[in-house]
């Protein structure tokens, strides 16, 4: 708060002498809280703190400066795309409503029950209904006339709490997701992965098993949330957006979800538009991927808002409170770079028990076999080299090819590059990797049957093991796109 009030006295020092000035700086002095005015001083700044679920929560309320012929103003509340989501990457849309008579709350994320590893979008709700009662309490604020503003992530936490509060006046969506978590996520490392020149293998598998793999381990919190059933209990006006160059969400295809899941719902009042020039964030990109202008967030622009952006918004809301709601309409189409694609097309071969037995085969028969070796001697074995072989490629293209996968997950994509043919380093010596099984396994085979007079007792177990693996990796190979 002090800080606030120091960069507006040095701004206004020059110019402005007068006694309410001179009063802000003595307090700002003796550290009384006051109201902070923005630059352009049509905005009033206000810190406030509230409860939910035994956590504080710190927010700013962003409100027009007083007006005794408007007592009262309708009130949003910003909810965080995925992140920390400190409230101050939220300013620039705070800004923009509160200029238009809308008194705004952008409060910081919960860090407690909220990571990398965890999430509960409930939770997240019930702290966005948190900041809904704050406003509603605010003397400035019409308690009837609250509704929401939801970015990215927010799609999937704004529905949960709007359909919680039936009372809430409105929602506006940007960037948000028809689909599960874990399916939007997909999309968007296959388009991350596009734009930096790798080629399809790689994205195809990242999109079915690399993606079932992540939901088998937990790795990916609330991978599997349905948002159409909350969206099936709204009946409040939405205006749903989506940015042109939308590349994190699907933004076709989860419009298309939100027109049939809230026409289900009866809802009359929806609104879906796509912002010209814009990414995910609905600020303003030339291809999705990079970002122009605006507010620098942790030494990175994040892009400015555009005029139809913006205005789209406020004038719906303007119209929404003033007791115009539109009709429901949506905006022609654009095309969309990819489909999305479900993590698992229901084969029986992509069953959880089908794919854990084959891996469990694939780690005992190809580590077994060195692993073995230590109990005890067992004599000459003929076959030794290119078992030893099978079993080290096996190891490298199983535990590699999982441990990757999950690398560009965790990293989202970056730093990925194209080497030879479209294919990363990494992904080149996996799939060198996984043809190495396969002339290991037909060498040990033809060795083992040359042999086969000398291969008895514990050897043959363990060679038998070893091949059975190394015929189970093929499926598995072609499965996850290594031999293509």
């Amino acid at each position: 708060m002090q800080i606030g009030l120091f960069a507006w006295l040095k701004h206004y020092s020059s110019t402005l002498r007068t006694p309410a000035l001179v009063l802000v700086g003595v307090l700002a002095c003796l550290g009384i809280a006051a109201p902070a005015a923005s630059a352009e001083q049509d905005i009033v700044q206000q810190e406030v703190t509230f409860e939910s679920h035994g956590v504080t929560l710190h927010g700013t309320v962003f409100a027009p400066r007083a007006d005794t012929a408007v007592p009262k103003r309708p009130g949003i509340v910003l909810v965080h795309g995925a992140g920390p989501g400190p409230r101050a990457k939220y300013v620039p849309e705070a800004e923009v409503f509160a200029r238009a008579g809308i008194v705004t709350l952008a409060f910081d994320k919960r860090t407690d029950g909220y990571s990398l590893m965890h999430r509960d979008f409930d939770l997240l709700a019930d702290d966005v209904l948190a900041g809904v009662a704050t406003l509603r309490n605010r003397a400035d604020v019409e308690p009837t006339q609250v509704g929401l503003w939801a970015l990215s992530e927010g799609g999937w936490v704004a529905p949960l709490a709007a359909a919680a509060a039936p009372d809430l006046a409105f929602l506006v969506t940007i960037g948000a997701s028809g689909f599960e978590p874990l399916r939007t996520q997909t999309w968007n490392l296959g388009n991350q992965l596009r734009h930096q020149g790798i080629s399809e293998p790689l994205r195809d598998v990242i999109a079915g098993p690399g993606a079932q793999h992540m939901a088998d381990t937990g790795l990916f919190p609330e991978a599997w949330h349905d948002p159409v059933p909350a969206l099936e209990r709204l009946r409040l006006p939405v205006l749903a957006l989506w940015g042109e160059h939308d590349t994190l969400c699907p933004p076709a295809e989860s419009a298309a979800v939100f027109k049939q899941a809230l026409a289900r719902a009866g809802n009359q009042h929806v609104t879906v538009r796509f912002v010209p020039e814009a990414g995910h964030t609905g600020h303003a990109t030339t291809d999705g991927f990079d970002k122009v202008g605006g507010l620098i967030f942790n030494g990175k622009p994040l892009g400015a808002l555009g005029p139809v952006y913006t205005e789209t918004m406020t004038s719906w809301i303007q119209s929404v409170v003033a007791g115009r709601a539109p009709a429901s309409s949506i905006e022609a189409v654009p095309s969309q770079a990819d489909t999305s694609r479900a993590p698992s097309s229901g084969a029986w071969y992509e069953a959880a028990a089908v794919r854990y037995a084959a891996l469990a085969l694939l780690l005992i028969g190809f580590a077994g076999y060195p692993l073995s070796a230590w109990v005890g001697r067992t004599g000459r074995n003929p076959v030794r080299w290119p078992a030893r072989g099978l079993a080290a490629a096996g190891l490298v293209a199983v535990v590699g090819t999982l441990s990757y996968l999950l690398s560009i997950f965790a990293t989202s994509g970056e730093g990925a590059t194209a080497l030879v043919a479209g294919r990363t380093l990494p992904w080149l010596v996996l799939q060198i990797s996984a043809v190495g099984v396969l002339l290991a396994t037909a060498a040990t085979a033809i060795s083992w049957w040359r042999a086969r007079d000398q291969v008895v007792g514990a050897l043959r177990v363990r060679l038998c093991v070893l091949v059975l693996a190394g015929v189970v990796f093929i499926p598995w190979a072609l499965e996850w796109q290594l031999l293509r």
